[in-house]
């Protein structure tokens, strides 16, 4: 049985709804080319609160649309009414039969879930490009498909079961065997109208013939009356109507699917040719090759990749002139079948004009650039689009047979239109094209008219569907009878009266009454800071932002600035104040700049770099002249802290905790940090000049000890246990080399402190500190590389020693390169969980980190939850409840299983991750020295 997932505590009553500007502003925005400002939001926490909402829409005729992940490019997750935000209090996840089956809520992203079954060897079937961000609940309203899925592995055909609240509030649960006698029981109108539209459909030859004709391919076109054809029991035709229904029909509350298997070996690669035509014409003979996935580039998606970070070397080497290409993928569960499918696609390769060698390759990095590239593409193209423009992304489907001819055409509409520097990409084994064109759609709104509507005669001229898998939205729902005809169309208006009489859910989406409806309510463009103006809002940055559960996202920390500068171009004074109050705390205070965010923007933006420039304007001349003094004199700053906290430490808990809440309440919570309980006792004083590690040996580094661990000491250590910068020099000992330490080491800092909180003089005085230091210790010993034993500082000194010539490396990185192979683990522990950082994660470390503790451990767990903990520096002692927000998924899984050591690679990480879960956190480093002798 699909029972409800566990979430917040039922409530009997209808959850509050939000009409304060701010925060309708910033849920109103999604990835489409749409914007409608609900009049309120809410975030429903509970089955039994939805419940209650549905029932009041209904009984006020107030319209009313559900939102999870906001990725969708079709504008099917906005409203001018009651927005109703799922993603905080659904995103359960529960695996089932050792992978073969996962139940969901649709607050969960796909990423996540799959993150939890990769231990299992399983994955859900749909694939699409936006993996990272989507939720479930967005990939069931939409059938969402993607690169391999096709439509065998769409959410449509790998749904086990599906648990559904309807507008009149019956809870539907396609699990329970009894389950369509419950919906007849509960719903008879209903039960008895699906009844008679599935004999009307099946007894009607022509409409089963569009229908199986239609469904043959990938379509998210209208409602998926397949299912009518498709089972036998109503309550399952209900269940697969609400697939692909994009909110219209009924709330998912929990979806039970059956996942599909990983394939052990994989090897991708890429057909390169002179031209789109000769790509197209290529297909069928690639299509039979077998290849699990194909791919299509055109020559301007091909020169955006060249642009980005990560590019291939199979694309970065092309000159690229009228080229296209189709990456390929071939995938098998034998070491024999890979290398016989391998084989396969040379000799396609071979017969083929290729304007490139094709090279398949199993390298996991190389792959992995391949499909980053591809799975960015949209948002990179889009990231590049002229100042002013809009991207427009559109997502048709035709027999592969048909792709060449339908190509060709869209190419004479472009430039009919228009339409310069058009990008054309998508999965071409299936047919399935997208197509992105930018426009300024407050000068060109008749000329994309036009072009739609001359774009639909083209796609159903060829046999296809105007949507395959981006939904159907507000943009094509004026066209869904065109592609059915009169008859289905009358089915489905016939479907949406007997779900939702009432009309509430999701109006103006996938069913239409307004002709011109995919050209209203279309999004303004406004330019803002340039550390953000490129953001196309797909969402991308939101699953793995630490305030995403506590305020804002850095999509809406984005959209905030772009309607504030709106609302001030348009003279609206009251949503401009109201922005401009809420922004402070929910823009600026909770966010930890921790970048996390550039990890996975398409577009390379890192909003911390914004946050940090707006704390810059608004920090006061004294704020400046207090933090310039504290870098002249750090080392007085850090241990006068350090005194502070010992002295706190000596008293009763109740004492701090009074003296810093009076300061803040005079000061400000964002300038005076709160004494919290997980604060340890202070460290020692920085050590510096001479060497650390055995006399006499080779001087292999220079070590920078952090100032981090003279202020707070280890934590849940015994008496006379090392800290980090002992522990290094106890390890350089044992290992037989050297390091030394600068005679100004503890007046040092990376200065990370001070660009978090947008003091910039500060930062730059200590970043040629820094240089000049470090760059002079490096040189008198040879050029050696500088180690930093905290990962946020190495970060920071990275930064500082930019342009230098010198290597800056994580104390981590350099205890595996150069102290393990030295190293002999004598007393190695059981088991030792890793909390990975945002900085390992930056530096490229989080491996080098999970590898030490492998070393010292004979089991390591690294939470499938794990993320920044926000204890980002200070702003965990400022704002503590971002550090509750950011760990609670991780914490929760943390303490669901004690092992023997907790282990991170940054000493505020290690006290956010000891507060949140109550467990003693320590450097890794620390356990290297504890388990070898």
């Amino acid at each position: 049985m699909a029972r409800p997932l566990p979430s917040s505590p039922t409530a009997p009553h209808r959850p509050l709804l939000d009409t304060s500007l701010a925060r309708r502003h910033a849920l109103a925005h999604d990835a489409s080319h749409y914007l409608l400002i609900p009049e309120a939001v809410t975030t429903p926490a509970s089955e039994t609160e939805v419940v209650a909402l549905l029932r009041e829409a209904a009984s006020s005729r107030r319209a009313l649309t559900f939102r999870s992940g906001g990725s969708s490019l079709s504008g099917q997750a906005q409203s001018d009414s009651v927005l109703a935000d799922v993603r905080r209090h659904f995103a359960g996840i529960e695996v089932l039969d050792d992978g073969r089956r996962v139940r969901v809520g649709p607050g969960a992203t796909l990423g996540r879930v799959n993150a939890h079954l990769l231990c299992h060897g399983r994955r859900l079937g749909p694939d699409p490009a936006s993996a990272t961000a989507c939720t479930i609940g967005g990939v069931i309203a939409n059938n969402s498909s993607g690169m391999a899925a096709g439509t065998t592995e769409n959410s449509y055909r790998t749904l086990e079961s599906l648990r559904f609240v309807l507008p009149s509030g019956t809870v539907v649960d396609t699990a329970l065997p009894d389950a369509d006698a419950r919906l007849r029981h509960d719903e008879p109108a209903l039960h008895a109208g699906l009844a008679r539209l599935m004999a009307r459909v099946r007894a009607d030859a022509e409409a089963t013939r569009v229908i199986r004709e239609r469904f043959a391919l990938k379509n998210t076109m209208g409602y998926g009356v397949n299912a009518l054809l498709d089972f036998e029991d109503v309550a399952d035709v209900l269940a697969h109507l609400v697939v692909g229904s994009e909110g219209t029909l009924a709330f998912v509350a929990a979806a039970v699917f059956r996942t599909v298997p990983i394939p052990r070996r994989m090897a991708t690669g890429l057909l390169a040719f002179d031209s789109l035509h000769a790509a197209t014409s290529a297909l069928p003979g690639v299509v039979e090759a077998g290849f699990a996935t194909v791919e299509l580039m055109d020559a301007r998606s091909l020169r955006v990749a060249q642009r980005l970070a990560r590019v291939p070397r199979e694309i970065a080497g092309l000159d690229v002139q009228d080229h296209a290409a189709l990456l390929v993928e071939q995938r098998a569960d034998t070491d024999e079948a890979l290398v016989e499918a391998v084989d396969r696609a040379d000799r396609l390769a071979r017969a083929l004009d290729l304007a490139a060698p094709l090279a398949m390759t199993e390298d996991a990095e190389r792959r992995a650039a391949l499909w980053t590239t591809r799975n960015g593409l949209y948002a990179a193209v889009a990231g590049a689009r002229p100042a002013g423009a809009i991207a427009l992304l559109e997502d048709v489907v035709v027999p592969v047979g048909a792709l060449d001819a339908t190509c060709t055409g869209l190419q004479g509409l472009f430039a009919r239109h228009g339409y310069e520097d058009p990008v054309v990409f998508g999965h071409a084994k299936d047919g399935n094209i997208h197509f992105l064109l930018n426009e300024k759609l407050g000068e060109g709104q008749d000329r994309y008219e036009a072009f739609t509507h001359d774009m639909v005669d083209l796609v159903l001229g060829q046999g296809g569907n105007l949507k395959a898998e981006h939904g159907t939205g507000r943009v094509m729902a004026p066209f869904v009878e065109r592609q059915y005809g009169p008859e289905l169309y009358a089915v489905m208006r016939e479907i949406k009266r007997l779900v939702d009489p009432a009309g509430i859910l999701n109006p103006g989406v996938l069913l239409t009454d307004d002709a011109s409806a995919h050209t209203r309510d279309l999004k303004p463009v406004v330019p803002i800071e340039e550390e953000a103006d490129r953001c196309v809002e797909c969402g991308y940055c939101e699953p793995v932002c630490p305030s995403r559960d506590l305020t804002l996202t850095p999509r809406q920390r984005i959209v905030l600035r772009r309607d504030l500068a709106l609302a001030r171009a348009r003279g609206d004074r009251e949503t401009a104040a109201a922005i401009t109050a809420a922004y402070d705390y929910e823009g600026l205070a909770t966010c930890a700049v921790d970048g996390m965010c550039v990890t996975t923007c398409p577009v390379g933006i890192n909003t911390g770099d914004l946050v940090r420039r707006l704390r810059a304007e608004e920090a006061g001349p004294v704020e400046g002249a207090a933090w310039g003094a504290a870098a002249a004199h750090w080392d007085v700053a850090t241990r006068g802290a350090s005194a502070a906290l010992t002295v706190a430490g000596a008293l009763p808990s109740a004492l701090p905790r009074a003296a810093t809440a009076a300061a803040r309440a005079v000061a400000g919570t964002d300038r005076v940090p709160s004494y919290r309980p997980e604060l340890p006792r202070h460290g020692g004083r920085r050590r510096q000049g001479g060497g650390r590690g055995l006399t006499g040996a080779p001087t292999v580094a220079v070590h920078l000890p952090s100032c981090m661990h003279t202020m707070f000491g280890p934590d849940g250590a015994p008496e006379g246990a090392e800290s980090v910068g002992e522990a290094l020099t106890v390890l350089a000992q044992r290992a037989g080399v050297r390091l030394v330490v600068p005679d100004e080491a503890c007046t040092l800092c990376c200065a990370t402190p001070f660009s978090s909180k947008g003091m910039t003089s500060a930062k730059e005085d200590m970043h040629r500190r820094v240089r000049t230091v470090l760059g002079a210790a490096s040189a008198r010993h040879g050029g050696v590389p500088v180690v930093v034993d905290a990962a946020s500082c190495t970060e920071g000194v990275r930064h500082a020693m930019a342009g230098a010539d010198v290597e800056v490396i994580d104390a981590v990185t350099f205890a595996r390169r150069v102290l393990l192979p030295r190293l002999a683990v004598t007393s190695p522990v059981s088991a030792v969980t890793v909390h990975p950082t945002c900085s390992t994660t930056h530096l490229g470390t989080t491996d080098d980190l999970v590898a030490v503790a492998a070393a010292c451990a004979h089991e390591v767990v690294v939470p499938t939850d794990w993320g920044c903990c926000g204890y980002a520096g200070d702003r965990g002692m400022l704002h503590p409840e971002l550090t509750a927000a950011a760990t609670r998924l991780e914490a929760t899984e943390v303490g669901a299983r004690a092992t023997a050591w907790y282990v991170s690679a940054n000493r505020t990480c290690e006290l956010g991750m000891a507060a949140a879960t109550g467990r003693p956190y320590r450097h890794v480093l620390e356990l290297l020295a504890a388990t070898t002798g």
